[in-house]
């Protein structure tokens, strides 16, 4: 029998490194042509070869109920919030806000300079990831964009029970 083959990566070309798990689950019948209709505009994105973006991955979280995703490594948040803020992202979250299309939709940022961020959108039952043990607080003011919640100041208060 071999010796298993253990390895680990060196980080120092990336030292501002974004890691950003996304994912969309379908909440009502109409949501499988929602994924499906979304799934070749993703892919088109991708493969454009986004500025910053190092490497998307496709996941499947679950089978029952359809849970689908992506992780993706950015080379820094600044590639990454570029690319969110310009078409065709922009006009994808914009139409998701009108019509969720029986989906619900969250991610979770990562940060290897620290920190996190997410947003979850009608993730209610069951929540996930950080939805599953954390304090939920609106996505308003201060909370409604990415740069504003990977820079905000931890709060005091106690976790909800």
């Amino acid at each position: 029998m071999s010796k298993p083959e253990r390895y680990t990566v060196d980080l120092a070309e990336h030292p501002d490194l974004v890691v950003i798990y996304l994912g969309m689950r379908v909440e009502e019948p109409r949501g499988h042509q929602t994924l499906e209709d979304l799934g070749p505009q993703i892919q088109a994105a991708v493969e454009e070869q986004p500025d910053g973006l190092l490497l998307h991955e496709q996941l499947i979280y679950s089978e029952e109920p359809l849970h689908v995703g992506m992780r993706q490594y950015w080379r820094d948040f600044d590639s990454l919030e570029a690319w969110s803020l310009t078409l065709p992202h922009k006009e994808w979250w914009t139409d998701y806000l009108r019509d969720r299309g029986g989906t619900s939709f969250w991610h979770e940022t990562y940060f290897r300079t620290g920190g996190f961020e997410s947003m979850y959108v009608d993730v209610n039952d069951p929540p996930v990831g950080m939805g599953l043990f954390a304090r939920r607080a609106p996505a308003t003011g201060p909370m409604f964009s990415a740069r504003r919640r990977r820079d905000a100041e931890p709060t005091a208060q106690p976790p909800a029970k």
